[in-house]
């Protein structure tokens, strides 16, 4: 709950500062929403930012994004409360007034600003629902709503000339931008490893085993680490990072990260060789963590397995767990030897592999799991997957508490 604490907190901070007093009823509208909306706005650009602790802090960095696109909503719809609200109040003397209100031709350079901050505003807002949108193109128009918050803090400032709430609102703004920009976009700070070696477990995929190159990450099994490549003798880089959940844990320290070309980089990077360096962000998420408590599910649907297999790869399973694997064709299912070896090799184990075009029938299969109720589940896997999965679950008498899941539609 602190990610809606600290947008509340904002939020309520600049209308509190402004509180209008005295006036017509549509005025006080307009400066109460166009507060409430700049403290929103701002908690937004503060939740774009991406680190380890604030993501941990916050429960996680899906709960951190989502919060992000909710508070950048709902600002964009108080910031457009403002001048509908002026214009409203300006109607009680006329429609003349009312359109001159409206009308930037009518107005001074400090409301041009306004309108390029609702402008900038909008146009990031409609990429974040775009999306089919290219990864590199998306990320740089995400840029344009920092960009209109300054703007409309500006606008503030040109009109009031009186510091008060605004200058620490800029302040947060700005720090949010360099933050997002150098320390998670350009990857000061981030750590380099090395790529050992390079497998193919499937069609279209490819494993890649890291080595550090200093510090360590310090990762368990269920996280994962948004990776930039960089170039090799016969490898040329993306120069962006992308998450990828990792696969292996080593005790000298080195990682084995799953890729799976599902977009133009995870393609590229299907070229990827030996020698390269790579930029590690992370770890980041708790999907697995508290699994030690009973008997468990596991579903996974295609590069839905690493995680899990990070997890049999480096220790002996406590509690009875069933691994439900699916996946499209024989040269989509990555590491299924493996997995077998690991099956026969633990008792706790239970292996059940499926080829599935598509969500299965999850109710055949879990009418065959012994106290599937009393299970902790864990899914892993393409959305529709999880939604098809979650459904049965419901129906076979599992509460929703102990159904833990992680999705692939995350940008």
């Amino acid at each position: 709950m602190i990610a809606p604490a600290l947008l509340l907190m904002l939020a309520l901070s600049g209308a509190g500062w402004a509180l209008p007093q005295g006036l017509p009823p549509w005025r006080s509208v307009a400066i109460v929403s166009a507060w409430l909306g700049t403290g929103l706005l701002v908690g937004s650009l503060l939740l774009m930012v991406r680190g380890p602790r604030l993501a941990a802090l916050l429960g996680g960095l899906d709960v951190q994004y989502r919060w992000h696109h909710r508070s950048g909503t709902l600002a964009y719809v108080l910031l457009l409360l403002h001048p509908l609200a002026i214009a409203l109040d300006a109607w009680t003397q006329s429609p003349q007034r009312a359109w001159q209100a409206l009308a930037p031709w009518f107005q001074s350079w400090p409301l041009w600003l306004g309108w390029a901050g609702l402008l900038f505003l909008m146009l990031g807002l409609a990429t974040t629902f775009s999306l089919n949108l290219p990864y590199r193109r998306w990320r740089a128009l995400h840029y344009l709503p920092g960009i209109g918050v300054l703007c409309g803090l500006l606008h503030v400032w040109a009109l009031l000339g009186e510091p008060g709430a605004l200058w620490v609102f800029m302040a947060l703004a700005v720090l949010a931008l360099c933050w997002r920009l150098f320390g998670v976009d350009l990857g000061i700070g981030a750590h380099a490893y090395r790529v050992r070696s390079v497998v193919k477990p499937a069609a279209r995929m490819i494993e890649a085993v890291l080595d550090p190159c200093g510090a360590r990450l310090r990762v368990v099994p269920g996280q994962f680490v948004f990776a930039a490549f960089g170039d090799g003798p016969h490898f040329h880089g993306c120069g962006e990072f992308h998450p990828f959940t990792v696969s292996g844990i080593g005790a000298d320290g080195s990682l084995a990260v799953g890729i799976k070309a599902l977009g133009p980089c995870s393609t590229h990077v299907q070229a990827l060789e030996s020698g390269v360096l790579v930029r590690l962000e992370g770890p980041f998420g708790n999907f697995l963590a508290g699994r030690h408590s009973s008997a468990q599910l596991w579903i996974a649907g295609g590069i839905g397995i690493t995680p899990f297999l990070a997890v049999l790869r480096r220790e002996r399973l406590a509690h009875p767990t069933t691994l439900i694997y699916l996946y499209r064709s024989d040269a989509d299912a990555a590491y299924l030897e493996e997995l077998k070896v690991l099956a026969a090799a633990d008792s706790a184990l239970t292996l059940i592999t499926m080829r599935a075009d598509g969500a299965p029938d999850f109710d055949a299969l879990l009418g065959n799991i012994e106290d599937v109720s009393g299970r902790v589940v864990y899914l892993c896997g393409p959305a529709p997957l999880i939604d098809a999965a979650r459904a049965s679950l419901d129906r076979h008498g599992v509460p929703g508490a102990s159904i833990h899941f992680e999705r692939f539609d995350f940008r």
